[in-house]
């Protein structure tokens, strides 16, 4: 049986984009996860999510693995980016769709055909 610490590092090293929030991206429960995965979903690119509500062993553990207090938590080839501010503020000046778009085209291989 895994740990939460270890199923958290295996969700974070087998998602290459990760948004770690409140709710789903279809219905956020908060507003930070709802405008974090606004600017997300509008980089185009497909990514995983965990709700963060449903899962309270890893609401409690993912904070001090990732030493960042707060949600959401986006989360892109194994690094985390950071919250809604850093989020947003990336998707101003246009760093978030580059990256998200970069890393897509990485792993694009990667995704099932849908």
């Amino acid at each position: 049986m895994s740990t939460t610490v270890e199923n958290i590092q295996r969700q974070i090293s087998e998602n290459p984009i990760l948004i770690y929030m409140k709710g789903t991206p279809q219905l956020p429960q908060c507003g930070f996860s709802a405008q974090t995965v606004q600017a997300l979903m509008a980089c185009g690119e497909r990514f995983a999510f965990v709700n963060v509500l449903d899962n309270p062993d890893i609401r409690a553990e993912l904070p001090k693995v990732a030493n960042w207090p707060t949600f959401p938590q986006l989360w892109v080839e194994g690094e985390l980016v950071g919250g809604c501010d850093i989020v947003i503020e990336m998707h101003q000046n246009g760093e978030l769709e580059k990256l998200v778009k970069e890393t897509a085209a990485k792993h694009k291989d990667d995704q099932p055909e849908s």
